[in-house]
């Protein structure tokens, strides 16, 4: 068996082929990106794998046979037809099986909900292909958060709109432990997994950074509107609104839920008391 996994130029999908490593080794792994000759210190072979070049892809796919998908980062409008791509590029090429990096969130009343739509578009596009499938829906990634400690440490407090809403966030490193399961065991196969943490409220994240970071932080909820303006004068009119509406979707409940990485990985993820005890100075 060869397992490929595109877009290993990014940071989840160079953590999956990193962790499809360990478990198969470098000789049944490939990976693919937009531009391979980025791809350093893997040491697999990188193909191209371009989204929106079809032909491309079914050359770089071929004697693969089990993929794993990582959601692109397009427009909503442009990703569904540049993963319908990948699909039939797969298809065309013999692989026998797809694995696709989905998201969790609303689907609605929020400005992330086109961009849930379309990755919920790409699921039931793989549903329907004919192929050997399986689906993860991720939890929100924790890393950002760690990432901004400086920020939030000079302002003194997280500051959004998830209110009292708990979220399942999760890590890289998680995830690609699931997905490396989910494309190399067939026991999992016809699976829609959501893929993380305990959730915790915003209030407990704090608490959480604090503890690992010697910090003084709080926690003041913001309403939607004036935290939409903040990221969107901050990251531009694209990006500002969607990260608003993954933090409205927070306050809606839409990241509240178990996970069923215990179910895909046979371990409960790792918990939120482990993971900023790796991070304590």
């Amino acid at each position: 068996m060869t397992y490929a996994i595109t877009a290993v130029s990014g940071q989840l999908g160079r953590e999956i082929a990193l962790k499809s490593i360990d478990k198969l080794g470098v000789k049944d792994v490939v990976g693919l990106a937009r531009t391979p000759h980025h791809v350093k210190d893997l040491g697999i072979e990188v193909r191209p794998g371009d989204y929106d070049k079809p032909e491309e892809l079914r050359a770089s796919l071929q004697g693969i046979d089990a993929l794993v998908l990582v959601s692109g980062m397009a427009a909503p409008e442009d990703r569904i037809q540049q993963h319908r791509n990948v699909i039939e590029s797969a298809k065309a090429a013999g692989v026998r099986k797809i694995v696709y990096t989905s998201i969790q969130g609303p689907d609605k009343n929020t400005a992330f909900s086109s961009i849930v739509q379309s990755n919920r578009q790409t699921e039931a596009d793989i549903r329907a292909s004919g192929l050997d499938w399986a689906i993860g829906r991720n939890g929100i990634y924790i890393e950002p958060d760690v990432e901004y400690i400086d920020r939030y440490r000079a302002k003194g407090e997280i500051a959004n709109s998830a209110g009292d809403g708990k979220c399942g966030y999760t890590t890289r490193s998680e995830l690609a432990h699931a997905y490396t399961a989910l494309v190399t065991q067939d026991d999992l196969n016809s699976r829609t997994v959501d893929l993380n943490g305990t959730p915790i409220t915003q209030e407990q994240l704090a608490e959480y950074l604090n503890a690992a970071f010697g910090a003084n932080i709080t926690y003041r909820e913001m309403s939607s509107a004036d935290f939409v303006a903040d990221r969107t004068a901050e990251l531009g009119e694209f990006i500002g609104p969607i990260i608003g509406g993954i933090y409205d979707g927070v306050r809606l409940g839409a990241y509240d839920r178990p996970g069923d990485f215990e179910f895909v990985k046979g371990r409960s993820h790792q918990s939120w008391d482990a993971y900023f005890h790796t991070l304590s100075h």
